[in-house]
């Protein structure tokens, strides 16, 4: 039994699709969402997010919202890539760019809640780049 999965982001729809099962990272611990499974708002946190479609699809996600109920479960995330598409060097290039910014402390130019943010990001693409190999 599958049901209907549809991944937003600030730029439009991601991803419509069925799945079997859809693992997620909660900001109060890791969730799994089956076929008719009680209504649910999730926090998500930084983290992995898998597919079961035909097959198992992993992405990597910044944060969000996840929304079930009559076997549908939407996603809104601020952003998401699938670990087929993550670019290992891009991702380490970004970290190194958000641990300078961090490491300017006295600079009042530097976001420093932007650069935790973006940090968190760039480890979770490695991290789901490198689980993925």
């Amino acid at each position: 039994m599958q049901f209907d999965v549809i991944i937003n982001t600030p730029h439009g729809l991601y991803k419509k699709t069925r799945a079997s099962i859809v693992n997620v990272v909660s900001t109060d611990g890791q969730r799994g969402i089956l076929p008719n499974h009680m209504p649910i708002v999730v926090s998500l946190a930084v983290g992995k997010m898998t597919i079961e479609e035909r097959e198992r699809e992993t992405y990597a996600i910044s944060g969000g919202v996840l929304f079930f109920r009559d076997n549908l479960c939407t996603i809104l995330t601020p952003a998401i890539e699938n670990v087929k598409d993550i670019d290992l060097d891009r991702a380490m290039r970004a970290k190194e760019r958000a641990e300078r910014r961090l490491a300017a402390v006295h600079d009042d130019h530097v976001d420093m809640a932007r650069a935790q943010i973006a940090l968190q990001r760039a480890i979770n693409r490695i991290n789901v780049k490198r689980d993925f190999r």
